[in-house]
């Protein structure tokens, strides 16, 4: 299978999971209890956005180890978007499958961001 030139941070797909967090996220505190806790609900979107902000942003940059700092800032989002979920389950939010099937989004996204760090990092060395 031939793998697609990676030429703006659309292409990357851990930019594009991002961005159906980000999708998710906004669907799931337009309505219900989160939606009226302006605190958590704008909290969990900003840092939910910061995860592909931060990719574009880092993409953008000149250098490898400035685009890895984005990488390492917006891993830092996916787990204060995990830890923000799990208090909106906590205090009755969100139901177990809706913090499962976020959390897991979450998950997936820091794995992937973990991969592209380290395969960064062995090119500097």
């Amino acid at each position: 299978m031939e793998r697609k030139k990676i030429e703006t941070f659309e292409d990357l797909k851990v930019w594009q999971k991002g961005i159906d967090l980000v999708k998710q996220i906004y669907l799931r505190t337009k309505e219900g209890e989160l939606s009226k806790d302006f605190g958590l609900r704008d909290q969990l979107r900003r840092a939910t956005v910061s995860i592909p902000a931060n990719i574009a942003e880092g993409f953008e940059r000149y250098s490898r180890k400035e685009y890895l700092n984005f990488l390492n800032i917006a891993k830092g989002s996916a787990g204060e978007v995990r830890s923000l979920l799990r208090v909106a389950l906590e205090v009755g939010y969100i139901d177990q499958p809706t913090y499962t099937q976020l959390s897991n989004q979450a998950m997936e996204l820091s794995r992937m961001l973990s991969n592209q760090i380290q395969s960064i990092n062995q090119s500097l060395k």
